[in-house]
């Protein structure tokens, strides 16, 4: 698109907006119109670059565009972006926008509900020890991609290895968005009030690879069935590589303490620091993604065995009289808190709530066996803490007072887990946020 003369809506402003209206002014855009709800701050900037600031309204929505991008925390299913959809508008994320306008490269892209951060991570790892600083991250995971594309002027460079977390809402506004390689780490129950239903949401994550070619591949996870229903359900157009921990008839799986690629060893598994079954698959599909953009088993088993984890993910904070800390704030979902639980035996205190999205809490109860204590706080956290252990549950209204009587109640030899399983929209920007609140009140006890 020539970008000259083009009515251009975004909606929501946050860092991936900005990002988007940057590289839309470097584009040529000359008729760019934001819209947020919250107070803009960099609104000296927006002014300088041309931009005009509208709040949120009936009318703003009403008129015509030749473009919309859409922050990814505005639901698809919102009335005013169906309508536009309806109107011929395009409606895209800044993903689609970047990938539109940047010259070829090689994508990686890693969706799913659990484990896409960590998975995500290791990609990069794996990428910039091979191809140093042609190698880079973002996404979902935090750098926009229209900030990597002005950054590395990939709008003129190609041939740049980028590794790409990508969320459900950023996936639900593709159009030809085509990575080289992706996974769908794996399907359990989230967003279902943003996306309008469950199999909206699985649905959502299957267009990873819908534009995806021949000879391209799809990592796919053969040990989870819900994965192997919706891939079924939606084919999968380009090379299948098949990876499992629970058996060993695929390209990738795990046999008597190693991994292995394509019936060769990889690595040995006990020269690995995360802890959990969980972290293993991360880096089996992690690995494979790698072996399949050109990394060798020798630079993969270099980075693994030196790997550490990611913050927000089970992430040690800090001992105190015997009680360990722990922050999770990246488990926004049950599945996430459930993967954290396994993780311990017993003496967990554990601290749920957040922004309600309405999950079930029945598969958690089934594995609260390590759990000493619930402790729920912010919007969700009396219902959330009820719902999993009744009247026992303890209720207060924020985090600081939650790790307070968490500290209060703890013995030596506990754990202290701060794993909402929500997102934390009631009380905080962003996950990130809420994790550091969390290091920051522990790191002051």
């Amino acid at each position: 698109m020539d970008f000259q003369g083009k009515r251009i809506l975004v909606i929501g402003l946050a860092r991936s907006g900005m990002a988007a209206i940057r590289l839309l002014v470097k584009l040529g855009a000359d008729q760019i119109t934001v819209t947020e709800k919250k107070e803009i701050k960099n609104k000296d900037e927006l002014t300088a670059l041309g931009v005009t600031c509208v709040p949120q309204t009936d009318e703003v929505f009403a008129e015509q565009y030749d473009l919309v991008i859409k922050n990814p925390g505005v639901p698809p299913v919102s009335p005013f972006i169906v309508d536009m959809k309806k109107r011929g508008i395009p409606v895209i994320t800044e993903i689609e926008l970047a990938y539109q306008v940047s010259r070829p490269q090689h994508y990686a892209a890693i969706t799913g509900t659990n484990g896409k951060t960590t998975t995500t991570t290791l990609v990069y790892e794996f990428l910039k020890k091979a191809y140093g600083d042609k190698a880079h991250v973002g996404g979902n995971i935090g750098t926009p991609l229209c900030e990597l594309v002005l950054e590395h002027n990939l709008l003129e460079e190609e041939g740049h290895y980028i590794s790409l977390e990508i969320s459900n809402a950023q996936l639900a506004d593709i159009i030809t968005f085509r990575p080289e390689t992706a996974a769908i780490m794996n399907l359990t129950p989230d967003h279902i009030d943003f996306m309008g239903g469950l199999d909206a949401y699985y649905r959502s994550k299957t267009r990873v690879y819908e534009n995806m070619k021949s000879d391209d591949t799809f990592v796919l996870n053969a040990d989870d069935p819900v994965l192997k229903e919706y891939t079924d359900k939606y084919p999968v157009p380009c090379d299948c590589m098949t990876m499992s921990l629970e058996k060993c008839d695929t390209d990738a799986y795990m046999k008597d303490g190693y991994m292995f690629i394509n019936g060769e060893q990889l690595l040995d598994v006990s020269r690995v620091c995360v802890p959990g079954k969980h972290n293993l698959q991360n880096i089996l599909i992690a690995a494979c993604l790698a072996h399949r953009l050109g990394v060798s088993a020798e630079d993969i088993r270099e980075v693994v065995y030196a790997f550490k984890g990611v913050e927000h993910r089970i992430e040690f904070v800090r001992e105190i009289n015997g009680v360990k800390y722990y922050n999770d704030s990246k488990g926004t979902n049950t599945d996430a808190t459930i993967t954290a639980l396994k993780s311990f035996d017993k003496g967990v205190i554990l601290l749920v709530g957040g922004f309600e999205k309405g999950l079930s809490m029945d598969e958690m109860k089934k594995h609260l066996g390590c759990v000493k204590n619930v402790i729920g706080f912010g919007a969700s956290g009396r219902r959330i803490s009820t719902d999993l252990v009744g009247e026992e549950a303890i209720v207060v209204e924020n985090l600081e007072e939650a790790v307070a009587k968490a500290a209060g109640l703890a013995e030596s030899g506990d754990i202290v887990l701060l794993s909402p399983t929500t997102s934390s929209f009631d009380q905080y920007s962003c996950f990130e946020e809420r994790g550091e609140h969390f290091k920051r009140i522990v790191n002051a006890l």
